[in-house]
């Protein structure tokens, strides 16, 4: 299992260069990026924003490892999960209005401030104390993904005034290196945790300077904005009326609801699925994001003008590949008769589909939402998602160890294939709809999302 990690983590790591440098090359420059006042702008935004993102993602390989090493259960180390998933859900339906009233560049280095105090907390043995250190990652979670984005557009928009187009260049390389990041996060872990016998607590104190840094530089290079005008109310009330109304919407927050839910499943077990048989947990975590690095990638190129494939049939896509991963994880994970090989593979397949889910499903919804109405629509679609994880977790809890993690994947298998009977119903919605697809490369200028 040890040479499997490696040799996969480097053969993902060569193809995710070879795709991404023959795609640099062939990018013509854009009016943005020779701008030297939007430049400077993006990098006060990128060193505050890359450092929280390494911090989260240094923490993910070793966070069921950590729950193992203080002696927990895996009943117990579930219901910890479930905390963090329940806070998550709680604190992501109000962190858009509390941002806005609070300040984007508070709430920014309120993040830094619970983020540190959460990996604080994984010092301790104590359950309680593990416990409310969870509830603090749930709501530095709902802070990471509503105030950095949400202070960057309002200062692009309104205190620079550069062009809106120039917005998602700025995200989209965000999320490139959110991918590069993710992969050093998982051999700095690895690294600190075993190369250097510092044990699976490590990740998490190393985690500590980076946030605080995050903290001071947005403190001291950014400027503060604030929205008091939305109400949380009117903001949910409008998001239900739009999930309601249109059918499409309905949909899209279905198959959300159901693919994502499986993942955070998916996030639980790998772990103690592959832990057992000496997998090196850094290194597979970087594999893995490798794998949804190469996904970004081949989404890119499948929607470019060579290709030409629509993000609606790259969703399809997306999941049917976990539907087969799945089906293949019932069987490698059958107690007795464990194949952790066949199970780092249908893990890989299932981070290589979501490279290619998380683009196209950005991509429907900016087309099937109202801009005004995204905030309360995503905040619905959050609300099942997360019940759902919870519900699989719970599940999980009262399962017997040898039995439960296969039956899991078992329903998980299951709640799949109604998230392909979903896409399979939003396709036919919305199979002559033109406004859903990427312009053709015969028609107007070929300008893909990202």
């Amino acid at each position: 299992m040890l040479v499997t990690a490696y040799l996969a983590f480097v053969v993902l790591l060569v193809s995710c260069l070879g795709l991404e440098l023959s795609r640099c090359q062939a990018k013509p420059p854009g009016r943005a990026c020779s701008n030297p006042s939007f430049l400077r702008f993006q990098l006060d935004f990128y060193q505050v924003y890359f450092l929280a993102l390494a911090a989260d993602w240094l923490q993910a390989p070793y966070l069921y490892k950590l729950y193992q090493h203080y002696h927990f259960l895996e009943g117990q180390i579930a219901i910890l999960y479930v905390c963090g998933l329940a806070s998550t859900v709680l604190f992501g339906l109000v962190a858009s209005s509390l941002v806005d009233w609070l300040g984007r560049k508070k709430s920014c280095v309120l993040f830094s401030l619970t983020y540190s105090l959460c990996c604080l907390t994984k010092l301790s043995w104590d359950y309680f104390v593990l416990l409310m250190g969870r509830a603090l990652g749930g709501l530095s979670t709902a802070l990471l993904f509503s105030a950095f984005e949400a202070w960057y557009i309002h200062e692009h928009m309104e205190r620079h005034d550069f062009p809106a187009e120039w917005i998602p260049a700025t995200f989209a390389r965000a999320a490139f290196w959110n991918h590069v990041l993710a992969v050093v996060a998982g051999v700095a872990a690895e690294a600190v945790a075993c190369w250097m016998g510092l044990g699976p607590v490590a990740p998490f104190v190393a985690a500590i300077p980076l946030l605080a840094l995050a903290g001071a530089l947005a403190l001291h290079n950014w400027g503060e904005n604030c929205d008091r005008q939305r109400a949380f109310s009117r903001t949910c009330a409008g998001g239900l009326r739009c999930l309601l109304s249109d059918r499409r919407v309905l949909l899209l927050g279905t198959i959300q609801a159901l693919f994502e839910s499986v993942i955070f499943i998916f996030v639980f077990l790998w772990t103690p699925v592959l832990d057992p048989h000496g997998a090196p947990l850094g290194i597979v975590f970087s594999s893995f994001m490798a794998a949804s690095l190469l996904g970004s990638s081949l989404y890119r190129i499948a929607t470019s003008k060579r290709y030409h494939l629509q993000p609606m049939h790259l969703l399809s896509l997306a999941v049917l590949i976990v539907v087969f991963s799945l089906f293949m994880l019932t069987f490698s994970t059958s107690p007795g008769q464990e194949s952790p090989v066949e199970s780092f593979i249908a893990f890989l397949l299932i981070e290589l589909a979501c490279g290619l889910y998380f683009p196209s499903m950005s991509f429907l919804r900016r087309k099937v939402i109202p801009e005004t109405e995204q905030a309360g629509v995503l905040n619905w679609f959050r609300v099942p998602l997360h019940l759902l994880a919870c519900l699989g977790l719970l599940v999980l809890h009262d399962s017997d160890h040898k039995t439960g993690t296969r039956n899991m994947f078992s329903i998980c298998s299951a709640v799949m294939v109604m998230a392909l009977l979903a896409v399979v119903g939003l396709f036919t919605v919305v199979r002559h709809n033109a406004e859903l697809r990427v312009p053709s490369p015969t028609g107007e200028p070929y300008a893909p999302e990202l």
